[in-house]
């Protein structure tokens, strides 16, 4: 199965490819990752706990950045066991295209499932590979994008239950 979409984020393109390098970025924008630890070099480990349909499961693997053109594209590609749950593995092609006052992200993103959850039915993981690359990538758009100049100081919108709007400017501090 194979997705693809862009998103125009509200940044700079050097901070939006700061951000997709980082792994606190990484490990807040990956839907149910409780751990992420590693390098670019060498691929991190993940720990993701995730429930597809009446399968719920907690998957390790690795995730790795590789094909990188610093600031134009990479590709994202990473593999987990679920044990009896089964496995699944994936990648994406991402691209930055500088915009004027922003940047434009395109990728396409592929997924591969084994096991107990492939027996689900494509419908129930072509829809649910899907809600994980727009969550990730919503998450990440968040994460990297500045707060609108009419929105409250830093500090409310912390408050306010948007933890990840404008999470990586404030990690720069």
């Amino acid at each position: 199965m194979k997705l693809t979409d862009s998103r125009d984020i509200k940044a700079d393109p050097q901070v939006v490819w700061d951000a997709i390098l980082n792994p606190e970025v990484l490990k807040e924008c990956i839907p149910g990752c409780e751990s992420l630890t590693g390098s670019v070099a060498e691929g991190y480990e993940a720990v993701v706990k995730q429930k597809v349909g009446p399968v719920s499961a907690t998957f390790t693997g690795l995730v790795q950045l590789s094909d990188i053109v610093p600031g134009k594209s990479l590709k994202i590609s990473g593999e987990g066991k679920g044990g009896v749950a089964g496995f699944a593995k994936g990648g994406a092609d991402v691209s930055f295209e500088p915009m004027e006052g922003r940047t434009r992200l395109t990728y396409a993103a592929e997924a591969n499932v084994g096991g107990k959850i492939a027996q689900l039915g494509s419908r129930i993981i072509d829809s649910f590979a899907k809600k994980l690359a727009d969550e990730f990538f919503t998450r990440f758009q968040a994460a990297v994008e500045e707060p609108e100049a009419e929105e409250a100081p830093e500090e409310a919108v912390a408050d306010s239950g948007e933890k990840t709007k404008g999470w990586f400017r404030r990690l720069l501090g």
